[in-house]
């Protein structure tokens, strides 16, 4: 893996039906890929998010604190591994990007080094952390993991949340600059600390 700061794919979803324990839900989680270090089309970045993507759960994603969410791509492999070791319907086969659920697949930026207000400045957009993500029944279900939620807080790997600071368009291939913020609370120990008010 690279250390530096890439966007590798932008990922998108429109709401769609998945069947859970029986019940029919509306989920925008089943991300793929639309732009690409082989075809990196540009996507618009509104303030409510990229052009193409939608959310069934605004309290969830969505929304101007929760327009972009994004994930790094060094997780891949663990999650490669979970769903060998419990039997995933994707095990056997790599996971494509948005498989995590997110809109950008990164480089560069782990959790720990991550923090509340920094900046990612792309070439036409600013994009500025919010908070983590927070996995829920949905994940799981798509992930095809009963640990998978276990899996994650257990783990760190939540990747986070982003606000449109500038509106613009971004395209896989791009760098991007880490204008940092108070540098107070990282993802990691927000995620952390949200996983001990739930227990």
């Amino acid at each position: 893996m690279t250390d530096s700061h890439t966007l590798h794919s932008i990922n998108l979803a429109a709401v769609s039906p998945m069947l859970i324990e029986g019940r029919r839900i509306m989920s925008g989680i089943n991300k793929l890929p639309v732009s690409t270090l082989q075809r990196p089309e540009a996507i618009a970045v509104g303030k409510l998010g990229l052009a193409g993507d939608e959310q069934a759960d605004p309290t969830v994603h969505g929304g101007l604190a929760k327009a972009v969410y994004a994930y790094p791509l060094e997780h891949y492999p663990f999650w490669q591994q979970a769903c060998q070791q419990h039997g995933s319907r994707h095990a056997g086969s790599a996971l494509h990007h948005g498989m995590l659920g997110e809109n950008l697949t990164i480089s560069g930026l782990l959790e720990q080094h991550a923090y509340v207000g920094d900046v990612l400045e792309f070439a036409d957009c600013r994009l500025q952390i919010t908070e983590p993500r927070q996995p829920c029944f949905k994940f799981q279900a798509h992930m095809d993991m009963r640990l998978a939620v276990k899996l994650m807080a257990q783990s760190g790997h939540c990747g986070f949340y982003l606000a449109v600071l500038q509106t613009g368009t971004l395209r896989a291939g791009e760098s991007f600059r880490i204008l940092p913020g108070p540098r107070e609370l990282s993802m990691a120990e927000a995620f952390r600390r949200r996983l001990r008010r739930l227990d």
